[in-house]
């Protein structure tokens, strides 16, 4: 069945989750975190992402815990509303429309049913340095409806910052104003939950803690110093004993309250810390760091967890990629490094050292940066190019190339070329081909130079070299492009188009287009592989036939980025227009475009990459196919990261995430490992029997249940009466196939001869004889639950006196136990065997106990079957 959907622009990870100081709930379980336009749940034990809440329509500006219902929290935002969350399954409950935005939310005990906000004073629509803002109370109104408005402000207090860490509440509202034009300005405040006193933070580096304020006699304060820059930010615990304070040194500072000249520190956290959290009970704090990075911190200063966002910098210098093993998006990160984002999951994977540089934190100093990257088609190389250019002296470049290590799972730094061209890279590419491995850089120096690894019997340890140096009559070569089965090579020198051969770097052809420097090249797909596009600086979209080496036509756009989709046919060309971007999807062989949209964003595109899906869509409509096997991922001016989605695509993953969690902190105890841990299982079983073309799979040897049961200590497992009924409907199985039919094919009662011979054959040479007598117990009638009961006490014994290895005691407690006459107990018994993992092949301590054996089963099983083994 086709499905209809439109198509939507939606935020797909990537947000700033440092923006805002994060909520730790009351079980210390999850933290909660203001990212984009929706608030993101993680498990503070596995860092993992749980879901988000979604429904603000603006950027998210603070969270805070409800202090009347701890399983809810408040989430305000720059859409003018408060919204109240139930965070542990994402529903919301109640929106408050206030009709201001709103840079900051408060909450108090004290207040019930008040919540304090940071909103513009006056004429808010005004922009400019001196916008001013005050704090007012709003008292949230009762109502049925999900949608209210609360839009009766009470001011406390005009003239206050914006920012998040100026105002705290203790036993009383505090509220602290930024102090401007001086070297002790404001920069954070926090007040003490029990005492009168205030810890305000500095520009100079100091802390001051305020007491007295609240009495008759004059305030006093005291000065504590560590910090060599501003303090960010100031956090005191729960029970008041100890202050944490945070700076651009990435050093987490302990002190405490009573003895101000003690502290601690937790240092090498990575990064400038721009917000610290502390959970209601005390056992955790955790602590945002400038490069995007949350770390949940043990009270007892130890680092537990660390959820690590999307790393923005200041720019994208490298493109964004894919890697071609584990499909992560990449991109330069901190400093020095690249990072291997999932999109999927919404975290990063893993940092990749380039520079291999300590770096240093402060302004002002010329470092390397990573400024370019490339993956070969396998993923086996990368390469990478990192500059610094100092004032007053020639640029350095280096190359890198790194070989895929399946050992450490990950790059190994193979080759290091210092200086590769005289000026700076604009452009580098892999060769698709699978016959050699080969690199192309293209730099403002004139020249594209051709990197090829040596010969050797192990690729990994080879290394690269120069094989060949182009240029086109001194002209600056700014892009280039290989064909999908890497046989051409074209290179855009300004105005020129060229084309070559990397066989024989023979020039094959000059293209020529309307004026302008060629800003973008790209081959066709699949079907479209004989064109080649250009966008030219002039405004023109061009495209070629290589087959006739001429222009099959052109369009005047102001193309900014030109991407392929390396699955299909389909091209993206985002475009500027107006001070804003146009996208359009197209096949360079249809003259109407597959799927428009104007009006995408602010600003220009200049970073977007087509990621293959996981499971490929099945949409039919010309409009949405383009999304069927590889989604389009851009990021805008303002660093958002943004993709394409179906409203159906995006009512699925809203469904799932809506789904109960599951607290992997507690206890795994026998009592849910038996009853609820098969469960699934149970019911994939059910499915793949009612559905007749499932391929059915061998079974195991022995049921799950039983291996739980062998290792779970008797003393803890529950009453045998209460698992006696689920431990005998677990060794049942269908009798569907071929060799089990025979065995079962009769109802229970009749006459059938069974030699003892064969069965000792059987049980000898056949690994599945615990399967076998499981089929036999399944056609047995139990005499009642006392019998059935009393047996698996006794087979509770026997499993104990096995496992200690006295196989005698366990062959005396089976003649004992053989005096029932049961099948049920034979097959149980002989049928844990298999599930011990102990062959039944191996010699005893005597031929004679297996004879003991056979000739019970031959007594017990009192059903005679004619049956030929062979």
């Amino acid at each position: 069945m086709v499905e209809h959907a439109e198509i939507r622009m939606v935020h797909r990870g990537g947000s700033k989750i440092n923006f805002r100081e994060p909520v730790i709930t009351n079980d210390s379980r999850f933290l909660l975190c203001a990212a984009g336009e929706s608030v993101n749940v993680y498990s503070t034990s596995t860092e993992e992402y749980v879901h988000d809440l979604q429904g603000h329509t603006d950027l998210v500006t603070g969270v805070v815990l409800n202090p009347s219902n701890h399983l809810q929290v408040y989430s305000c935002s720059a859409d003018g509303t408060v919204r109240l969350w139930d965070f542990t399954d994402a529903i919301l409950i109640k929106t408050f429309i206030i009709g201001y935005p709103i840079y900051s939310i408060y909450v108090s005990e004290k207040h019930g049913g008040v919540v304090f906000l940071v909103v513009p004073m006056a004429d808010y629509k005004s922009s400019g340095k001196n916008k001013l803002f005050q704090l007012v109370a709003v008292h949230l109104p009762h109502s049925g409806d999900q949608e209210v408005e609360a839009r009766e402000l009470s001011a406390v207090l005009c003239d206050v910052s914006p920012h998040a860490g100026a105002a705290s509440f203790g036993r009383e509202v505090c509220v602290s104003g930024m102090k401007k034009g001086a070297k002790n300005a404001f920069t954070c405040v926090s007040c003490h939950p029990k005492e009168d006193c205030i810890a305000t933070g500095h520009e100079d580096g100091k802390i001051r803690m305020w007491r007295n304020f609240n009495q008759k006699k004059e305030y006093t304060y005291s000065t504590l110093h560590w910090h060599h820059g501003a303090v960010n930010t100031l956090c005191f615990t729960p029970e008041g004993t100890n202050l944490l304070s945070g700076g651009i040194e990435s050093v987490l500072v302990h002190w405490h309250y009573t003895q101000e000249n003690q502290k601690d520190f937790l240092p090498r956290l990575g990064a400038a810390i721009t917000h610290i959290a502390v959970s209601p009970d005390g056992s955790l704090f955790s602590t945002s760091h400038s490069d995007n990075k949350i770390t949940i911190i043990q009270s007892c200063v130890k680092v537990s967890a660390v959820i690590q966002g999307l790393v923005k910098g200041d720019g994208v210098w490298t493109n964004l990629i894919i890697d071609p093993r584990s499909k992560a998006l990449v991109l330069n990160g901190k400093p020095g490094h690249l990072q291997f984002y999932s999109l999927h999951r919404d975290k990063q994977l893993y940092n990749l050292e380039i520079v291999q540089q300590e770096y240093i934190h402060e302004e002002g100093l010329d470092q390397f940066e990573v400024v370019n990257a490339a993956f070969d088609a396998r993923g086996n190389w990368l390469a990478t190019v990192e500059e610094r250019r100092k004032k007053g002296a020639e640029l350095e470049i280096t190359l890198k190339l790194w070989a895929y290590d399946e050992l450490t799972q990950s790059f190994v730094l193979n080759t290091t070329v210092t200086a590769p061209h005289e000026d700076q890279i604009t452009a580098m590419f892999f060769s698709p081909s699978p016959e050699t491995t080969m690199l192309v850089t293209t730099s403002l120096d004139g020249h594209f130079k051709a990197w090829l690894l040596a010969d050797h019997s192990d690729a990994n340890e080879g290394f690269w070299a120069c094989d060949f140096v182009g240029g086109y009559h001194l002209l600056k070569p700014g892009c280039c492009s290989f064909s999908a089965d890497g046989s051409l090579l074209s290179v855009g020198f300004q105005e020129v188009v060229t084309v070559w051969s990397p066989a024989s770097w023979e020039l094959l052809t000059t293209l020529s287009q309307p004026p302008g420097a060629i800003r973008d090249l790209c081959f066709g797909r699949l079907s479209c592989s004989k064109y080649l596009l250009g966008a030219s600086t002039k405004n023109q979209l061009c495209c070629w036939n290589l087959l006739t080496c001429s222009l099959e036509w052109s369009t005047p756009m102001d193309v900014s980025l030109l991407q392929a989709d390396p699955l299909s046919e389909n091209m993206a060309a985002f475009c500027s227009q107006s001070g804003s971007s146009d996208l359009f999807v197209f096949k360079p062989s249809e003259p109407r475009p597959l799927y428009s949209q104007k009006a995408l964003c602010t600003g220009k595109v200049q970073h977007a990459v087509f990621a293959p899906r996981d499971q490929m869509l099945e949409s039919c409509e010309e409009r949405t196919q383009w999304l069927n096997r590889s989604q389009l991922y851009f990021f805008t001016q303002h660093m958002d990261l943004l993709t394409f989605s179906t409203k159906t695509e995006e009512d699925r993953l809203l469904a799932s995430s809506k789904q109960l969690m599951v607290d992997d902190s507690v206890a795994v105890t026998p009592f849910y490992l038996l009853l609820g841990k098969h469960r699934g299982q149970q019911l994939e079983k059910q499915e793949a029997l009612t559905n007749p073309m499932a391929e059915r799979t061998q079974l195991p040897q022995g049921s799950i249940a039983i291996k739980e049961l062998l290792h779970t200590p008797a003393h803890v497992l529950p009453s045998a009466s209460f698992l006696c009924a689920m431990f005998v409907r677990s060794l049942l199985i269908s009798s569907s196939s071929t060799i089990y039919s025979v065995l079962c094919c009769s109802t229970f009662g009749s006459e059938y001869s069974l030699d003892s011979s064969w069965v000792l054959r059987y049980m000898l040479g056949t690994p599945v004889f615990g399967e076998f007598l499981q089929i036999l117990s399944s056609s047995v009638r139990l005499d009642g639950e006392r019998c059935c009961t009393a047996i698996f006490r006794s087979l509770q014994r026997c499993l104990i006196r096995f496992k200690s290895g006295l196989w005698l005691r366990h062959s005396r407690t089976f003649r004992d136990l053989s005096r029932s006459q049961s099948c049920v107990f034979l097959a149980v018994c002989l049928g844990l065997l298999s599930c011990c993992k102990v062959t039944l092949r191996p010699s005893l301590r005597s031929w004679a106990l297996w004879s003991r054996f056979s000739s019970r089963i031959s007594v017990l099983c009192s059903v005679h079957l004619s049956f030929d083994p062979d």
